[in-house]
């Protein structure tokens, strides 16, 4: 019989896992108590149930972002105004493009990106949000040797863009 060490093993402490359980619930309390609501996710008020978009153009990134993020809110997007409880009118939706500096051989270096949105939000024949602007600006580089990449930046930037526009119109919305 040799002289071996004795191992104790411990067990699983309960106040670490009661204590690891009461600081999450702590923690989700502090998140919902204080307003705190994934991106997308605002939730809306009851006159936006069912929602009809009232656009010219309904393929723009704004107005297809919009959709989405009122889907994504709960509520049900219309394709026909008479039946619908509320109604976003998208009365301007543009991009536009200005050179901000060129180069030695008059040559575009850097743009200046502007999308630009005016809307107005009805419901049950009174006008909640009258016609407000909103824009969101980026700049751009551009080299002539990188055309190609360059493009696909200038796309996604505008996609960032009407993604950022539309969660200022929720907000708006969300708040009424």
């Amino acid at each position: 019989m040799g002289s071996d060490p004795i191992c104790w093993q411990k067990g699983p402490d309960l106040n670490s896992n009661m204590r690891q359980t009461l600081l999450t619930l702590l923690a989700t309390l502090f998140l919902t108590s204080c307003g705190f609501h994934l991106q997308g996710r605002q939730p809306m008020p009851e006159a936006f149930t069912y929602t009809f978009i009232d656009t010219k153009d309904e393929q723009t990134d704004f107005v297809q972002d919009l959709r989405k993020a009122l889907i994504a809110s709960g509520s049900k997007v219309i394709r026909t105004q008479g039946s619908s409880g509320a109604t976003v009118s998208v009365h301007e939706d543009e991009l536009t493009e200005r050179i901000l500096s060129v180069s030695a051989r008059n040559i575009p270096t850097e743009y200046e990106l502007t999308y630009r949105v005016k809307f107005s939000v009805t419901a049950g024949g009174k006008t909640l949000i009258d016609s407000e602007e909103i824009s969101a600006t980026r700049d751009l580089s551009f080299e002539e040797s990188q055309l190609l990449a360059k493009e696909r930046e200038q796309e996604i930037l505008r996609e960032a863009l009407a993604r950022d526009l539309v969660a200022l119109v929720m907000r708006r919305m969300a708040s009424l």
